[in-house]
């Protein structure tokens, strides 16, 4: 399926399996946690499937797989002590999606991006540093409150308004079916995308979404659809090298 985007007029982007691979780092933080609190570790591929509703629902997953009735206060020291890894190493084990920093660069010429994801807003801010990505993004949406985790549609509304934009022109790619469903209540478009951790199956009661099979794919149908903007950013580009 090829969508038609000349109907858009900015994009959100989900972080964690959409942006960058951060699932090592993400194992790595959960882990040094639970360690710090003489609990048992986890193995990748289980947390890359846990990836997709922030770190507390995270830490949860870790506690009750354990049969850990996990307090309040246990809960609380493995989110600081998860926090304090994350922001000391963001990006060391894991990194970009191929083709994703082409992506970034090339769609910063023709339409605003934001990132809108379930991690906190800090640990986001600093994984898209590390990552390289975070100077081309107008805004950078988390769920700094259970309440405002995808599949709410609190962080894609926010993100339209500061855009100034409305939210059926608002794009919403994620690998999740949190992503989808977010888009739906809220009234944006969404694409799903292939490589990341969730993107294989539609999510219930989410509208159809497109599906992406790689970030060139998303570029070349953007620069397709607005061959106006493109020639009008050459021009500038031109003009100001003169």
């Amino acid at each position: 399926m090829t969508k038609d985007l000349r109907a858009i007029d900015a994009i959100a982007f989900d972080l964690d399996g959409t942006l960058v691979d951060s699932a090592p780092d993400i194992r790595e933080a959960l882990n040094a946690a639970l360690q710090q609190e003489g609990l048992a570790r986890f193995d990748l591929d289980t947390v890359r499937a846990w990836i997709g509703d922030g770190p507390d629902a995270l830490i949860l997953q870790a506690l009750r797989r354990q049969g850990v009735p996990g307090d309040e206060a246990l809960r609380l020291r493995l989110r600081a002590a998860f926090d304090a890894v994350t922001l000391a190493a963001p990006l060391q084990f894991g990194g970009v999606f191929e083709g994703i920093a082409e992506l970034v660069a090339g769609l910063r010429r023709a339409l605003p991006m934001v990132v809108v994801t379930n991690k906190p807003t800090p640990l986001a801010r600093a994984v898209l540093d590390a990552a390289g990505l975070l100077p081309a993004m107008a805004g950078v949406y988390g769920a700094d409150a259970a309440a405002q985790r995808k599949p709410a549609p609190f962080l894609l509304q926010a993100a339209a308004r500061q855009l100034g934009v409305e939210p059926a022109r608002l794009l919403m790619v994620g690998d999740g079916p949190a992503d989808l469903l977010a888009a739906h209540a809220a009234g944006c478009p969404a694409a799903l995308v292939a490589w990341g951790y969730g993107g294989h199956a539609a999510a219930a009661g989410a509208a159809p979404a497109w599906r992406v099979a790689t970030p060139q794919q998303l570029l070349l149908t953007v620069r397709e659809s607005r061959p106006v903007r493109r020639d009008e950013e050459t021009t500038t580009t031109a003009t100001t090298r003169v």
